[in-house]
């Protein structure tokens, strides 16, 4: 058997995760935090259903490398989004693992010391829960991707919203895991900027489905899900063109109508949709905003790529922390902190302007 199996596996450097049970233990949440988070949730659900009024916007680090440069944008978010909670529900970014085109950086979760080759996952399964917690307790919603079907295990008591990515939107397992997550979950277009696998992935989460995944204790199991009403389409443009427009917008929202779904959108600012440019996601807000404002409310939110520090930079392997810039994106290019401040203000002007010209109308 020696010859037949593990051919191209190296066994002596087998990493072993431990159970989320223990992880869990280590940074425990807290009957109060649970009740937080089952509210968060019941939030997004009423803004996804119309019931509530308020835009969501779901902003914040492409993906976090640095624990404390995170908490920091966290210390920083928390008070604005309550400045401007009357408009807008503000859930921040807290994406761990990343899912690539071809080779790159795979997450904190697998690679807390940025190897770049592989890292310490037992020190990455800590690290995240320990992040995602300090968030939380901040009073904040959490967004994540969920692109492994063990991840959810770790961190699935503190998360409000979860993502399912353009790679892997059109993946059968992905769709299966929406349906069971306790979260709403956005469903991304694929990267060639069509929506039909978006759609698709919105009708198959809507069902019931079994997925593979570990336990508490870590042990490998099949789960049987109800399905997820909460699936929805988020559109962040692709084959080198947006598709935040106003035609790409209402042929999106025909197509999930014809098929009885969930019909409201979140826009993705960022990727295609703002030409890789984290400088131009101001004008893609202020664009679908106005398609809000002029009467589209099926648009119920945005997503913004932002960080303490504006722009982008590259790991160098083997070096760490230390030879980065602090609160800069080692992914995507992410806007500055102080702009997403006047950004999310000066959105919450003109929806509150428009509030009160209704009021008065009224």
């Amino acid at each position: 058997m020696a010859h037949v199996i593990n051919t191209r596996i190296d066994v002596s450097n087998l990493k072993r995760l431990p159970p989320p049970r223990s992880v869990k233990a280590v940074s425990c949440s807290s009957t109060e935090l649970e009740k937080q988070v089952y509210g968060q949730r019941k939030v997004i659900e009423s803004i996804l259903r119309g019931k509530d009024s308020r835009m969501l916007a779901i902003v914040g680090p492409c993906s976090i490398h640095d624990p404390r440069a995170a908490i920091e944008y966290a210390q920083q978010l928390a008070p604005l989004a309550q400045e401007v909670a009357p408009h807008i529900f503000v859930v921040m970014r807290a994406y761990f693992q990343k899912p690539r085109t071809t080779i790159g950086w795979k997450g904190l979760f697998y690679d807390p010391d940025l190897f770049m080759n592989g890292g310490n996952v037992e020190k990455g399964a800590y690290l995240v829960r320990h992040v995602a917690l300090e968030i939380a307790k901040l009073g904040l919603p959490i967004a994540t991707e969920a692109l492994d079907q063990w991840l959810p295990p770790y961190i699935d008591d503190l998360v409000s919203w979860s993502c399912i990515g353009a790679r892997t939107v059109e993946s059968q397992p992905h769709r299966e895991l929406a349906s069971g997550l306790s979260a709403p979950v956005g469903m991304k277009n694929p990267t060639d900027g069509s929506t039909k696998g978006a759609v698709n992935g919105v009708n198959s989460a809507n069902h019931p489905h079994e997925f593979f995944g570990l336990d508490a204790d870590g042990h490998p199991a099949i789960f049987p899900t109800t399905g997820n009403p909460y699936a929805h389409v988020v559109l962040r443009g692709g084959g080198g063109k947006p598709n935040y427009e106003r035609e790409s917008i209402a042929s999106t929202i025909a197509a999930l109508e014809k098929d009885h779904l969930l019909s409201s959108l979140v826009i993705d600012a960022a990727h295609e949709n703002s030409n890789k440019d984290h400088r131009k996601q101001r004008s893609v807000v202020d664009n679908v905003v106005d398609q809000r404002l002029e009467g589209n409310e099926k648009i119920v939110g945005f997503m913004v790529e932002s960080n303490l520090n504006e722009g982008r930079q590259d790991i160098v392997p083997g070096r760490g922390l230390e030879a980065l810039a602090y609160g800069v994106s080692i992914t995507d290019p992410c806007m500055g902190f102080r702009d997403t401040e006047r950004l999310l203000r000066h959105t919450a002007s003109r929806l509150n302007r428009t509030a009160e010209a209704a009021s008065t109308a009224a």
